[in-house]
C-alpha cells in the first residue's frame, strides 16, 4: 500500500507542474525589448522567468490577466491576482526607444482603454471608452471620460490600449488651403472677406491666411469649420482662452 501511495504521488509529480512559489505583479511592469516575459511581469519568477508572454509592438501592450495568470501556472508559478485585475497594462522600460514616459500611478488603478481601435481623425465617442484596472496609470491619463469625448485621434490607436493626454486633440474645422469666411469686428464696424488657410486649425486655435488679392498675410482665430476671426475680436478670443487655460 505504502508502495502505492508513492507511486501515485510521482505520477502526479509528472503529470503537473511543481509550484515554484507564490509570486507577485511587479508595481512598475515594463520591458526593454518588446518582448514581454514572465519575468517582465512577476518578482520571484526564477527559472520560468524567459518565458515569452507576449510582444509589443508599440508604445504598451495589454494583457488580459486571466490569460496571463492561466500561463503563468503552465509555467510552474502561482500567481493568485489578489487585486482582481482585469488587464495588465505593459509599458516600454529600460531607456530604450520604445519607453512610454513617467507613470503617475501604480498599483490597482483604473485606468480608461479603447474599447475599438480609431483612425486618425476619428472623433473619440462614448461608447468608445471603457474602465478597466491597471498595474499602473501614464502621468497624463485622463480622470474623467468628458476630457476625451469629443476630441479627434492624433493617429492611429489600438483597442485596448490605455487612454493617454497625448493621443487626442481638438478636432480641425479649418484645413489647410481651404477658403475661410474672416469676419474683422472691433465691436462698432464689422467686415467680412475671404482668406486661403495657410494652415490647418482646431477651433479656438490661431492660425494665418492669405488675403487672395493683395497676398498679405494675416493672423486670425478659428471660430468654427471654415470660419474665423481678426482683429480685435480675434485678441479678445485668444485672450479669453489664455484665462481660461491659466484658470485650471
Amino acid at each position: 500500500m505504502r508502495a502505492l501511495a508513492l507511486a501515485a504521488v510521482a505520477a502526479l509529480a509528472l503529470a503537473a507542474p511543481a509550484f515554484a512559489g507564490q509570486v507577485s505583479l511587479r508595481a512598475d511592469v515594463s520591458d526593454a525589448d518588446g518582448k514581454v516575459t514572465l519575468s517582465d511581469l512577476f518578482d520571484g519568477a526564477g527559472a520560468a522567468g524567459g518565458i515569452l508572454i507576449a510582444n509589443r509592438s508599440g508604445p504598451s501592450v495589454v494583457l488580459d490577466a486571466q490569460a496571463v495568470q492561466v500561463m503563468a501556472r503552465r509555467a510552474g508559478l502561482q500567481w493568485d491576482n489578489p487585486q482582481g485585475f482585469r488587464r495588465i497594462v505593459v509599458r516600454g522600460g529600460g531607456g530604450g526607444p520604445a519607453s512610454a514616459g513617467p507613470v503617475a500611478a501604480r498599483g490597482n488603478v483604473d485606468v480608461l482603454t479603447y474599447a475599438r481601435s480609431l483612425s486618425a481623425g476619428e472623433i473619440v465617442q462614448p461608447t468608445d471608452l471603457v474602465w478597466a484596472k491597471a498595474a499602473s496609470a501614464p502621468a497624463d491619463a485622463p480622470r474623467d471620460a468628458d476630457q476625451v469625448i469629443g476630441l479627434a485621434a492624433k493617429r492611429p490607436l489600438r483597442e485596448g490600449a490605455v487612454v493617454s493626454g497625448r493621443d487626442v486633440s481638438a478636432p480641425q474645422v479649418i484645413r489647410a488651403g481651404e477658403t475661410v469666411n474672416v469676419t474683422w469686428s472691433d465691436g462698432y464696424v464689422t467686415l467680412t472677406m475671404q482668406g486661403k488657410a495657410m494652415k490647418a486649425a482646431a477651433q479656438g486655435e490661431s492660425f494665418t491666411l492669405q488675403n487672395p488679392t493683395s497676398k498679405k498675410i494675416i493672423e486670425a482665430i478659428a471660430t468654427g469649420p471654415g470660419e474665423a476671426a481678426a482683429g480685435p475680436q480675434a485678441q479678445a478670443l485668444k485672450n479669453a482662452a489664455a484665462s481660461q487655460f491659466a484658470a485650471r
